[in-house]
């Protein structure tokens, strides 16, 4: 990409999306375009073709969707599906239409079978059944992995598509029911360190392991894959870094500064055992990661605590 290069981020206000906005105008690039979903909603195929038409960008990051942990998943699988696919769907079918010069497609690790070996290799997609309590929102990813690869095949498109682990970072999702592990912890442990709570309740027994990235290494890492990376097959992004989750509890607790007793609910589901990436591959190109999990905690409470007063609306 040239710095005056005109780069489309969709799905900017995100956790990735936001990160990555950050990092590009941290590295001089300064013509990027965005859009609210309000202002354009890119489930809506005309609305999206008309966007296209008129702004003709040279690059996308796609890293809009419909996310959610475990409890939203399970409770709005329609939802997450066709949301997701339609975004797919039109935002990468428009690139090709209006010659957008390489799009990067933006998934996630929940694309790979819940039991598959560790750690998870690019190429053990599709060889094994999806974790139930997200398949929908699955799908729709390996779709776009999938979507991407056809085009590159039938119109010599350059999509490529990243598949991150777990992320966190400014700008998370902290909803009570609909966020993933680490900004739910994040928000209990403060609400508990606010009433004094004498405890608070894990879900699950605590023991799955899950590896995390800091949201701005992301950003980082999709940079350097849109300038360094053009392969048919998708890539797998992440810190090479695991933890339980009783473990993440213990440190959020830390970083938040939460003093009382950590329960764990066993009626609770505790999802994929273990979820270890094999990012070797994007490692021998010359990206790793920067930021170390406590570190990257302690910036995203500061930004939970700046920005609480939106949250708790």
């Amino acid at each position: 990409m040239q710095k005056s290069s005109k780069i489309y981020i969709a799905g900017h206000n995100g956790l990735v999306g936001s990160a990555v906005v950050r990092h590009l105008y941290k590295e001089g690039f300064k013509n990027l375009i965005y859009k609210t979903s309000k202002e354009l909603d890119l489930r809506n195929q005309s609305a999206v073709e008309t966007f296209f038409k008129e702004n003709r960008p040279d690059y996308v990051f796609l890293v809009a969707g419909k996310v959610g942990g475990i409890q939203a998943n399970s409770t709005y699988p329609a939802e997450f599906i066709y949301d997701n696919m339609m975004i797919v769907f039109n935002v990468i079918h428009y690139s090709y239409i209006y010659k957008v010069k390489k799009l990067l497609f933006v998934g996630s690790s929940c694309i790979y079978p819940k039991f598959a070996k560790q750690p998870i290799k690019e190429e053990y997609l599709l060889s094994g059944d999806l974790e139930e309590t997200n398949e929908a929102y699955a799908m729709a990813k390996i779709s776009g992995i999938k979507m991407c690869k056809a085009y590159n095949l039938q119109y010599q498109t350059n999509f490529i598509s990243a598949m991150p682990t777990n992320l966190f970072g400014r700008n998370d999702n902290y909803h009570p029911e609909n966020s993933h592990v680490l900004p739910a912890l994040i928000r209990r442990f403060h609400e508990a360190k606010i009433s004094k709570a004498k405890e608070v309740v894990i879900w699950g027994t605590g023991n799955p392991l899950r590896e995390f990235l800091f949201s701005d290494d992301l950003a980082e890492g999709l940079v350097f894959l849109m300038n360094n990376y053009d392969e048919n097959d998708h890539i797998n992004i992440g810190s090479n870094r695991e933890i339980s989750i009783r473990h993440l509890s213990e440190i959020v607790a830390e970083v938040v500064g939460y003093k009382g007793k950590l329960v764990n609910d066993l009626s609770k589901p505790d999802g994929t055992p273990r979820k270890l990436m094999d990012s070797s591959k994007i490692f021998s190109l010359g990206w790793k990661p920067r930021t170390s999990l406590k570190e990257g905690l302690k910036i995203a409470y500061e930004d939970f605590l700046v920005n609480k007063k939106l949250i708790f609306l």
